[in-house]
């Protein structure tokens, strides 16, 4: 087996490529047709930093022993998901599942066993040292959420949606032409230009007091999201939420905000304008028929609401 750069390959990168019977080759491994479609490419940058990207999808799951699992104790998990742009990828009445966003986990949560995984996997995955982070910041002036995740040390779990400037780092990263001279050193910029939009962003969270979490909360509050966004036309009632999910509404608006970064109704208002949004451009509805189908009453109040979240009234975008 070729093995170039392999000092900068993740082990496991080259245990996959044994497993299906083929090679690495430039830091990238193309799926064999027999085993499905796709590719992975993975980078090392240094002992603090590497970073997977994952694009593929197998005829039947494979598993694979994963040689670095020793070293994720120091680690901060960043699982980029539903970002590479591909036409068809879309969906009107699941919009909230196209969102572009990561994934940002301390060593002790384990995203997997969080989130479903589909048959398909489609995600960038950057793992970095948690003291590395630490002695790139500043000591001052570090938010709750900021010094919780750099400390590392209990289970944590956030999400961040991202917006089209982080999008568009992500994109260079994927289809990036770059020679294969300064590939490397390109990525590691590239990755690091990330993880430090997000600790910015991070930062700007308001929360005063970090709550561990554990698996089984975090997939209630997943599931209560999911219930909440696939009737974008009813207004989330809070005490009927908490009950299905078995938590008081006090720990269940707690949660919710400290994983998501916003209040359970702010954040179910913004997945529902991108809805009308997404509406808006098909053009197959009138304006107030897209009012009508997200649950507005009142035609004045969708335009006013729209007009806050999206920048302009719904007429002027449906025209753009």
């Amino acid at each position: 087996m070729e093995a170039d750069g392999q000092q900068t390959v993740p082990d496991i990168l080259w245990r996959f490529a044994r497993l299906l019977g083929t090679d690495v080759k430039e830091r990238r491994l193309e799926i064999p047709e027999k085993f499905g479609t796709g590719y992975c490419e993975g980078y090392v940058f240094n002992d603090q930093i590497r970073m997977l990207i994952l694009h593929y999808e197998l005829r039947e799951d494979l598993i694979i022993e994963n040689p670095g699992i020793n070293t994720a104790a120091r680690t901060i998990l960043f699982k980029f998901q539903n970002v590479f742009t591909e036409a068809g990828t879309a969906s009107i009445e699941n919009t909230y599942r196209a969102a572009p966003s990561v994934l940002i986990a301390t060593s002790s949560m384990n995203t997997d066993a969080v989130i479903p995984v589909h048959t398909n996997t489609a995600v960038i995955n950057i793992e970095v040292d948690a003291n590395y982070l630490n002695g790139l910041l500043g000591s001052s002036e570090r938010s709750p959420v900021l010094q919780s995740l750099l400390q590392n040390a209990q289970p944590l779990l956030f999400e961040q949606l991202l917006n089209p400037s982080l999008q568009k780092i992500v994109d260079e990263i994927v289809t990036g032409s770059v020679d294969e001279t300064f590939k490397l050193f390109y990525r590691k910029i590239k990755a690091e230009e990330l993880i430090c939009q997000l600790l910015i962003a991070l930062k700007k969270r308001d929360e005063k007091h970090l709550y561990p979490v554990n698996i089984h909360d975090v997939q209630t509050i997943y599931k209560v999201r999911e219930q909440m966004l696939e009737h974008l036309e009813t207004p989330p009632v809070i005490d009927a939420l908490a009950i299905r999910a078995n938590m008081s509404p006090t720990k269940l608006k707690r949660l919710f905000k400290q994983i998501f970064g916003n209040s359970i109704f702010s954040y179910y208002q913004e997945f529902r304008m991108k809805e009308a949004a997404v509406l808006l451009k098909e053009g197959r509805l009138s304006v107030s028929d897209v009012g009508a189908r997200l649950g507005f009453t009142n035609l004045s109040h969708f335009s006013k609401v729209f007009r806050e979240h999206i920048g302009m009234k719904p007429k002027q975008y449906s025209q753009r």
